[in-house]
């Protein structure tokens, strides 16, 4: 038994690809199918069947769209109500992939009907866990609906347990989420490989023994999470077709001109230091890199169109990105020899060294404001920042987060909505070096 990790770092979660050298298992594949196909044609693999431990909340699955282009047994909870024939899984059930054989565990708490599947060849198992048991921690109990999070994180106390006990600790673990992902909870590390005898030392869902203070325990330290993870669910249970990565031909720059004039999100990709020294007025900063996906999609109005610009590597990147939280076919744009403008960008000991403090926006979230903040300041989560922009103080207004990303994006939104801005581009722990308070 082999398995491949195919990891998507920008959103923090990881799929497999499972064999015995001819016959694969693919479990919780995102949309963009065809690296899951380069990497079945490079093993000289047959893809028979795909899985998923759950509906997912996070991104859209490729695992519908998968299993038809190969003719494979699409596997999915039995009480999950879906739009789409599938092989319907049950607790208990076993079925053979090529000498391999996979059995279904019931792992209620990330969701009601998770599925865990341990899978076993020549004495060896591996357990592909999903939402359920993480490297440290589990996946959070909260995104089905706010009256099931306390009972929900009980079972998933419960069925963390009941699979470590059920399986040899020498059993490899396989988690989707727990690599930055929203959907992990508590202290999930992040590590890049373990064995279940590893979590039964080091995970507190097994290691903390009293059910009601680790319920406790998880629940107050659940944060904020995506809103467009609304999304997601509903679309996995209507059966999402696979990503289109087409780059369409660029707008003409009056045509991106006329669509700046109209209120429409235009978004730079490029890097928050250049998007600051000059960028066409009225577009939106998003940087690309492993958080953009994230923060666009929980940034922007849902559903509202969205034109890309940026060198062709980055928008190429930023279409299939987008693709897996249902942000399809984004528009590209041309902006040369459009008018710019320009915003300053600051760090910390610049603000020391005001006479006065002037006007401060904190764009981090709720909980990390409420960790500590600086005197005065007025914090106003990215997320919600569009909606609430009327709510910053007049004046110029210094905005800064914890590393200056989302202070960046945070800028580009006051200086669209005609605010003199200056982007804290600073990281947040070192406010207190210069005597910040």
């Amino acid at each position: 038994m082999n398995v491949e990790t195919i990891d998507t770092a920008a959103l923090g979660d990881r799929s497999y690809l499972v064999h015995d050298g001819t016959t694969a298992l693919v479990v919780d594949p995102q949309r963009d199918i065809d690296r899951v196909e380069e990497l079945a044609g490079r093993l000289g693999v047959r893809i028979t069947h795909v899985a998923e431990t759950h509906v997912h909340n996070d991104y859209v699955t490729g695992g519908l769209a998968l299993a038809r282009r190969h003719g494979a047994e699409y596997l999915v909870a039995a009480a999950e109500d879906v739009s789409y024939q599938r092989r319907a899984v049950r607790p208990g059930d076993r079925l053979a992939v090529g000498s391999m054989t996979v059995t279904a565990v019931a792992t209620p708490g990330h969701t009601e009907h998770h599925l865990a599947y341990v899978v076993t060849h020549d004495g060896r198992q591996a357990v592909f866990s999903g939402g359920s048991l993480l490297f440290g921690s589990v996946g959070r109990t909260d995104l089905v609906a706010p009256d099931k999070t306390v009972p929900l994180t009980h079972a998933q106390y419960r069925s963390a347990r009941d699979l470590a006990g059920q399986v040899d600790p020498a059993a490899t673990l396989h988690p989707t989420h727990g690599f930055g992902s929203f959907c992990s909870s508590g202290p999930a590390t992040g590590a890049g490989a373990s064995t279940v005898g590893e979590q039964r030392s080091a995970n507190h869902a097994l290691t903390d023994h009293d059910e009601q203070h680790f319920v406790n325990t998880l629940i107050a330290n659940l944060t904020a999470y995506p809103s467009y993870y609304a999304h997601m669910a509903p679309l996995n249970r209507s059966g999402p077709g696979a990503s289109d990565l087409t780059v369409p031909e660029p707008l003409r720059p009056d045509a991106v001109r006329e669509l700046l004039d109209a209120g429409g999100w235009v978004v730079d990709l490029r890097s928050r230091v250049a998007f600051a020294a000059s960028h066409v007025r009225g577009a939106v900063g998003i940087e690309y890199g492993d958080s953009f996906t994230t923060y666009l999609g929980w940034t922007l109005p849902w559903g509202e169109p969205v034109t890309l610009v940026g060198d062709e590597g980055a928008v190429r990147a930023a279409i299939r990105d987008l693709s897996r939280i249902g942000v399809d076919r984004p528009g590209v744009g041309r902006v040369d020899g459009l008018p710019t403008t320009s915003y300053r960008r600051a760090g910390w000991a610049d603000l020391a060294a005001l006479p006065d403090r002037p006007v401060l926006l904190d764009v981090r979230r709720v909980d990390e404001h409420r960790a500590g903040h600086l005197a005065g300041s007025t914090g106003i989560p990215l997320h919600d920042l569009v909606r609430r922009i009327g709510e910053v103080p007049p004046g110029e207004v210094w905005v800064h987060c914890a590393s200056g990303y989302r202070a960046g994006i945070a800028a580009s939104l006051l200086h669209r909505a005609g605010r003199e801005v200056v982007h804290v581009d600073d990281e947040w722990a070192r406010a207190a070096d210069h005597g910040l308070s």
